[in-house]
């Protein structure tokens, strides 16, 4: 008689046997490329907010005083909501995770349910790619 293996001593041609394990195997690695994705925008927004500051100190560095750009500006703030968008992100990548996971544990997937998430992600995306453009235009004196 044949005894069964502990899981951690399967191989993936095993794994790929058992019965739904490809879907939820699927479904992990979408939860980690929205993850990734999430972390991507978290840079950026860090980048954005940090870029007026490196402005101002490459233009100290140059000894060009004059072409110090203003103290305030929009950089912090959208730095700051693309941080906040990618938190959210990896939130409702969360949920969208477990909301699959339990589809495929009682059966009854439905697809298209992260439909809204990507809507979502790329409307945001667009608005503050707008923003960015105009500010960058704004800041480097270009009409």
């Amino acid at each position: 008689m044949e005894q069964v293996k502990n899981e951690k001593e399967l191989i993936p041609e095993e794994i790929s046997r058992i019965p739904g394990a490809r879907e939820h195997l699927a479904n992990e690695r979408t939860l980690l490329a929205w993850i990734r994705t999430s972390i991507g925008i978290m840079a950026f927004g860090f980048v954005v907010v940090k870029f007026s500051l490196f402005l101002r100190q490459i233009s100290l560095l140059l000894g060009k005083t004059d072409v110090l750009l203003p103290q305030r500006g929009y950089s912090a703030m959208i730095g700051i909501f693309l941080v906040g968008v990618g938190a959210i992100i990896i939130l409702l990548s969360f949920f969208n995770f477990k909301k699959i996971q339990k589809q495929l544990n009682n059966k009854s997937f439905q697809s298209s349910s992260s439909e809204y998430l990507i809507f979502s992600l790329i409307a945001v995306l667009m608005i503050v790619s707008v923003f960015l453009i105009v500010y960058l235009m704004q800041s480097t004196g270009q009409p």
